[in-house]
C-alpha cells in the first residue's frame, strides 16, 4: 500500500471528512508532511493555540488535561482536526511516549485547498454538523 493510500485511510476516519470521496481524502493527504518525533517531545500544549492537524503514522502519545492521564494515541489516531479551521486554545497536551512518525496538515495548506475545491468546504462543513450532532446526543442537556 502506497504512502497516500495508507494516509488517505486514516484520513477517511477523521468525522469531519466522513462527507467527503475517496479523490477528496486524497486530497488532503496529500497536503500532509511526514515529521519525525523524538520520544518526549510535545506535540500539542493545553491552553496553546492549535496550529495544526496530526495523523500518528507509528508510535505512541500520551494525552492529558490538567495534569491528569485521558488517553494514549498510537497509529491511526489524530489530533488538531479544529485546528485547520480555527486556533483556538488545545484542550489538552500530548506528548510522545515513543519516538513517532507522524502527518502534519496545517491551517495555511489546507485553507488554501480550500479556496482551489470550495465544494470540499460544504462536505467538510456537513461533516462537522454530524459531529456537533452527535456530541449533543451523548451530552446531557
Amino acid at each position: 500500500m502506497s504512502r497516500h493510500s495508507s494516509l488517505t485511510d486514516h484520513v477517511a476516519q477523521v468525522p469531519m471528512f466522513a462527507a467527503c470521496t475517496k479523490h477528496e481524502l486524497q486530497t488532503v493527504a496529500k497536503l500532509s508532511t511526514e515529521v519525525d518525533v523524538p520520544a518526549g517531545k510535545t506535540l500539542a500544549r493545553e491552553g496553546d493555540p492549535g496550529r495544526e492537524f496530526v495523523i500518528i503514522l507509528d508510535g505512541t502519545a500520551a494525552v492529558t488535561r490538567n495534569g491528569k492521564h485521558l488517553a494514549q494515541l498510537g497509529p491511526g489516531d489524530y489530533f488538531g482536526e479544529t485546528a485547520l479551521l480555527d486556533p483556538g486554545e488545545r484542550t489538552a497536551t500530548v506528548v510522545a511516549e515513543t519516538p513517532m512518525l507522524i502527518a502534519v496538515v496545517t491551517p495555511n495548506d489546507f485553507s488554501e485547498m480550500l479556496d482551489d475545491v470550495p465544494a470540499l468546504a460544504h462536505k467538510i462543513l456537513r461533516g462537522l454538523a454530524r459531529q456537533i450532532r452527535e456530541l449533543a446526543k451523548s451530552t446531557p442537556i
